[in-house]
């Protein structure tokens, strides 16, 4: 599986970006997918994720009502669609995939590994 994001850029504070993130190699529908973003300096963290089977999300606190995941199986794509964005979204973004997670809280946690990583793509938000 290779993962490969774009869609990444300088946006005012309030401003939207969608992110994407294509799939190749694999069917993604098979797999849990999620965004991940880096700050400098920071560790990287989850953002929202989604589970291969129900299509159940998960979204942290910080941008819960703000962020949300989506996948299109049938482009073997998925999104995050960033609206209201604030300077403390500034970060590279990543998306990511596994085939074997089922807990969202775990994985978006990054209290368990995930198994697939895109290169990321830089989000820089100031006015």
């Amino acid at each position: 599986l290779q993962l490969v994001e774009s869609g990444g850029g300088l946006v005012q504070p309030g401003g939207s970006l969608r992110l994407s993130c294509a799939a190749s190699g694999v069917t993604l529908d098979r797999y849990a997918i999620g965004w991940f973003r880096q700050a400098p300096g920071k560790t990287r963290e989850g953002v929202s994720c989604m589970l291969r089977s129900d299509g159940s999300t998960y979204s942290v606190d910080s941008v819960k009502g703000r962020f949300t995941i989506s996948r299109d199986n049938a482009k073997n794509m998925m999104y995050l669609q960033m609206n209201s964005l604030k300077p403390e979204d500034t970060a590279v973004y990543y998306c990511a995939a596994d085939p074997e997670i089922t807990n969202l809280q775990a994985m978006c946690g990054r209290q368990i590994p995930v198994g697939y990583w895109g290169q990321g793509t830089q989000v820089t938000v100031s006015s």
